[in-house]
């Protein structure tokens, strides 16, 4: 803090602590050994850099003084996951300071330094005292069960990655690790506005928002539609006319698309653009009727290319105040998947497919082609009329993501792993996409509804079943995959 007492500037950079364990008596018994596990401690922390992490070395610790120094360093250091490898066999008594004062999330690294001893090399040595000493070098799962039991009994979570030290597929997982903390990193540091009110009846999509902020972390900005109408009167006629040529670039515009739609879709994109800027929102969730008041309507009407293109950039926007879907939609944005506010529109049995999509905001970063510009006469079940999104998810791998309030006093993530697949769509001018599942689509709808999620999701592409698991689990809450 400052002299003055106000907060100086905070580095909000995700970064992770990495440390080794040994045991001093070992050092002075077997010589080299103390540098051999060392050089395993610099090799981990170079494959972590190399996969784009920050990191906090405290190297190796072998007695419980410096566990506790260790333990402030990292959390003087705010790191958001611990790395913790066990490269001989040490005492629990030098991990749980560790730990214990960080409270971060903690991955045991139980890495062997190759996938066996060269029993007939070993046993040549002829030296007993160097035969323990390269014993030692490959005991790291001795004092795992010790360390997971002492973690129990004192209530801390704990992750496990089992393997060799270069091993392709520990790093793969060591990677998910590391981008599970980024985005849970990313939710805690996210701003959420939430501008309007929910759709009346619609009583999944009704949310806690204390739940979402004491979950995530997310800070949660009360908008109102107000401000944006007022912002829409700031824009200019030429800033119009230059954000409409930046429509036309970004989107198909149909023939049926009147220059005078373009340019009310124009001067509320933005609108929004300075609205997000103003309260540094990382995402967004929306719905107003605007009935009454002509200029909100005028706004709300005309909110949906610039929502998507927000979306496009990172803000990802939800309509229908689903902010449950809105979290989910940002998780998937961080992870780099996409996340596309989507529903269930229509099974086709006949081809094992389930018809998915939404009016409103498309994700065009994941869009199969150019996403086209339709105007509707009316929004479906709303108020006013307006150009409209219609797209496909890239055809190939996919995942849909729920975050759900089953009712349990908690949230939970949802998950499932498909594919988009090619053919005919309901051309109505809103995203509509073909999902095939490997449990098939009569199964997959009921298993799905029986996880409690509302009835909107969010799409990204790719198969991540696997890393959005990790992230529950580092949020401490629960999590379903479906297929």
């Amino acid at each position: 803090m400052t002299n003055d007492g106000n907060l100086a500037a905070v580095n909000q950079e995700h970064r992770v602590g990495l440390f080794s364990i040994g045991l001093a008596a070992y050092w002075d018994q077997y010589p080299g050994l103390r540098e051999r596990l060392e050089q395993a401690n610099k090799t981990i922390c170079c494959k972590l850099k190399e996969l784009k992490a920050e990191v906090v070395n405290a190297g190796l610790i072998d007695d419980p003084g410096k566990a506790i120094a260790a333990g402030h360093h990292f959390r003087q250091e705010d790191v958001d996951l611990l790395f913790l490898h066990v490269s001989t066999y040490s005492l629990s008594s030098t991990v749980l300071p560790v730990v214990r004062r960080s409270k971060v999330p903690v991955v045991l690294l139980n890495l062997s330094p190759e996938g066996a001893i060269d029993y007939e090399r070993f046993n040549r040595m002829g030296d007993r005292t160097a035969m323990t000493g390269e014993w030692l070098a490959h005991c790291q799962s001795c004092s795992v069960p010790e360390i997971a039991n002492v973690f129990r009994r004192c209530g801390i979570p704990f992750q496990q990655v089992t393997g060799i030290l270069d091993e392709p597929s520990c790093w793969s997982e060591i990677g998910e690790w590391l981008e599970a903390s980024r985005v849970a990193h990313g939710m805690a540091h996210n701003r959420l506005g939430i501008m309007g009110h929910y759709y009346s009846g619609m009583l999944d999509i009704y949310s806690d928002l204390t739940l979402q902020s004491s979950t995530f972390g997310t800070h949660i900005e009360m908008l109102e539609v107000d401000e944006l109408s007022a912002l829409r009167r700031d824009v200019c006629e030429c800033e119009m006319n230059r954000r409409v040529a930046e429509i036309c670039e970004m989107f198909d515009v149909g023939t049926d698309c009147e220059q005078c739609e373009l340019q009310r879709a124009a001067r509320t994109s933005l609108a929004l653009d300075r609205l997000v800027e103003k309260y540094d929102l990382g995402s967004l969730a929306y719905y107003y009727k605007g009935s009454g008041i002509s200029e909100n309507e005028d706004t709300m009407s005309s909110i949906i290319v610039g929502t998507s293109m927000l979306s496009a950039r990172g803000v990802p926007v939800a309509g229908e105040l689903e902010v449950k879907n809105a979290q989910a939609m940002k998780i998937m944005d961080l992870f780099g998947f996409g996340g596309s506010f989507t529903e269930f529109y229509a099974n086709d049995f006949n081809e094992d497919v389930i018809l998915m999509g939404h009016d409103g905001p498309g994700h065009m970063a994941i869009a199969e082609g150019k996403p086209m510009l339709r105007p509707l006469r009316n929004y479906h079940g709303k108020v006013g009329n307006g150009l409209s999104i219609e797209m496909s998810v890239k055809h190939g791998p996919v995942t849909l993501l729920a975050v759900a309030e089953a009712g349990g006093g908690g949230l939970k993530l949802v998950a499932a792993e498909g594919e988009s697949v090619p053919g005919a769509i309901l051309e109505i001018g809103n995203t509509n996409s073909r999902y095939r599942f490997p449990i098939g689509a009569r199964r997959f709808l009921e298993q799905w509804s029986e996880q409690g999620t509302a009835h909107h999701c969010a799409v990204g592409v790719g198969h991540h079943a696997s890393t959005l698991k990790k992230l529950a689990m580092l949020l401490g809450i629960e999590y379903g995959c479906v297929c």
